[in-house]
């Protein structure tokens, strides 16, 4: 017969908040080891005091694990709650019992402040504690948030392994009682002390309990690659489990190291630590660990002294760092707790080197992108500009699709868009190719009809030159582009559009009767046939007259079985928007397109409006 202890908990948003819910949680699960022999826990609705306490003979233990993480995890989610929300906080913890399976804890963290999405990672300012939503995915079975009129609630479920469960916790019935964050506490001193250094550094703990935790650290911080993230999420996984606080410190072969992350189990005591650690020069040319190190007077040493122990941080021969972690009492580290940090140590320095290299890749990226697409639109006399302009690729700011408006000296202006065949770096490679020629053929004379012409003679080349030297047409790069040339006259309203479309969505003409034409006609894709003619067309846009130009991640957006562009939808929605403004329409496009489509979208998305308004 299953059964279900259920405590619950309001909290005020301060800097207290994450501490109390610690307390509340440790003693919440603590207090149902004991439960009556009925098998009945506590009374659902119970608040700050755990059900069952008083209650008769020992039934069973909840597993140390399981404790030692809800206690982590709902430090986390309170300090979120508390950083980002700022409302009052309610704490639900329930243990869920049955014979035919595992115990399983839940615990919800409730704010009112739903219109505040839950933030962590790199959305968390550097500096800042509350990065529970990366910890909570590595160690709970499963997690969510759920979003109600009045409230966020944010909630994980974690079960005892099997192991766990057959463990019998000698901490509940022999001297010694479970604590905050799976510690110990001693019935006569009072004072909480974690299994990993109760009566010091205990190697029986390593022994038991160091596998899981290695792998628990290898796990969060493998896929990290924001170097603040790694230092943070370390810390928190050390602290309370291997010492009452640490200190790391990040730098570079021949650079001074610089202070990166500071915890302690007392979160009151992080500000006054991290101002002295940062007077105290770090320790430099470490190759061991383990090196004794004084201990700070504010990391809160008791009567006989603190410790700390200092432990280089290195990866692939290169000193990353050091990491100092300290102890309350004095107190030697043995062999196998030695071993266990230096474990961790080279987890931390790898994953700081990989956050190092993906952010040093991700920078030239970065740089070579933005010489891919103009810094900004030329300004045309008489007509309005915008561009939407959104790349599918994750962490990219250019992709398949480009643009550009550019002068040509006597009232004249030339402007593009264009979208190279797929989606990788390659395809951006092609974009910065096409437009630089682009400018180039266009600034020796040649008009919207040859400058098609030759660049498709020089796209077809390029496919040649691919198949000859691959063997395979996989090196081939297509090109679809709509190019065209304006003219304004000084004192007439409105300008003269010359343009013309290569496998490409034709531009859009909105009247200010609210018709809507297409002003081109479809034409081959650049780069298939060498020989291909190009023709364009030549109308006025008169003053309130729009031009909308898109590529087919907007036309080919797709709902199930339809696009957007089907039965004309997308001159429906220029329609709609009648009355906008260049950039708003620009914008109303391009939530037109996201909204047509339940999914994400799978394309480089792009709109380009020219507006034609009274004359300057």
């Amino acid at each position: 017969m299953s059964s279900e202890s259920v405590s619950r908990k309001g909290l005020p948003a301060n800097r207290l908040a994450a501490a109390r819910a610690r307390e509340f949680v440790y003693a919440a699960l603590h207090g149902w080891t004991q439960v009556p022999a009925d098998g009945r826990g506590g009374v659902a609705g119970a608040t700050d005091a755990p059900p069952g306490a008083g209650a008769a003979p020992v039934l069973e233990t909840v597993p140390e694990e399981l404790v030692d993480d809800a206690v982590l995890l709902v430090s986390e989610l309170v300090t979120n709650a508390v950083m980002y929300a700022g409302t009052d906080i309610d704490v639900v913890c329930r243990l869920e019992r049955d014979p035919a399976t595992r115990p399983c804890v839940v615990v919800e963290v409730a704010d009112r402040h739903p219109s505040r999405g839950v933030r962590c990672g790199a959305e968390a300012r550097r500096g800042e504690a509350g990065y529970g939503l990366q910890l909570v995915s590595a160690l709970s079975e499963s997690w969510g948030v759920t979003y109600r009129r009045a409230e966020k609630r944010v909630w994980f479920r974690l079960q005892a392994a099997e192991q766990e469960t057959a463990e019998v916790d000698a901490a509940s019935s022999g001297p010694a009682a479970a604590g905050p964050d799976g510690a110990t506490r001693s019935r006569d001193a009072g004072a909480y002390v974690h299994p990993a250094h109760a009566r010091g550094y205990a190697a029986e703990w390593v022994d038991r309990r160091g596998p899981s935790f290695l792998a628990e650290t290898s796990e969060l911080l493998a896929g990290q690659l924001d170097e603040a993230m790694v230092t943070a999420l370390a810390a928190q996984m050390l602290v309370p489990r291997l010492a009452d606080w640490c200190g790391i410190w990040l730098g570079a072969p021949g650079r001074t190291p610089q202070l990166s992350r500071v915890w302690h189990a007392d979160e009151q005591r992080i500000d006054p630590l991290r101002e002295e650690l940062e007077r105290i020069p770090p320790p430099t040319a470490l190759r061991t660990g383990g090196v004794p190190w004084p201990c700070p007077e504010s990391a809160g040493a008791d009567r006989a002294g603190g410790s700390a122990f200092a432990f280089p941080l290195i990866a692939r021969d290169a000193d990353l760092g050091v990491l100092l972690l300290g102890r309350a009492e004095q107190t030697q580290m043995n062999d196998a707790v030695m071993r266990m940090v230096q474990d961790v140590g080279r987890r931390l320095a790898q994953a700081v080197f990989t956050a190092r290299q993906y952010t040093r890749q991700r920078r030239i990226s970065a740089a070579l992108q933005r010489r891919q697409l103009p810094s900004a639109l030329a300004r045309i006399v008489g007509v309005d500009t915008a561009i939407v302009y959104e790349p599918h690729g994750e962490g990219q700011t250019v992709g398949g699709d480009f643009y550009d408006i550019f002068p040509m000296g006597g009232g004249r202006w030339c402007f593009l868009l264009g979208d190279v065949q797929g989606k990788d770096p390659e395809a951006m490679s092609v974009t910065g190719l096409a437009r630089h020629l682009v400018r180039l053929l266009a600034r020796e004379g040649h008009g919207v009809e040859s400058v098609l012409g030759r660049l498709n003679v020089a796209m077809a080349e390029e496919s040649a030159e691919a198949f000859a030297l691959g063997g395979e047409q996989t090196g081939s790069r297509f090109l679809s582009l709509l190019y065209g040339e304006l003219t304004v006259e000084p004192g007439v309203p409105g300008a003269r559009c010359t343009v013309a479309t290569a496998g490409h969505p034709p531009p859009l003409h909105l009247f200010t009767d609210g018709r809507v034409e297409p002003a081109s006609e479809p034409q081959m894709l650049l780069g298939i046939d060498e020989g291909a003619e190009f023709r364009a067309g030549t109308f006025d846009l008169a003053p309130g007259e729009t031009l909308l130009c898109v590529t087919d991640g907007v036309t080919e957006r797709r709902c199930g079985n339809w696009q957007l562009d089907d039965n004309d939808g997308l001159a429906d929605v220029l329609r709609q928007g009648m009355g906008l403004g260049a950039k708003a329409l620009a914008e109303y496009v391009r939530r037109a397109a996201h909204d047509f489509g339940t999914g994400p979208v799978e394309d480089d998305l792009s709109v380009l409006v020219l507006q034609a308004v009274a004359g300057d």
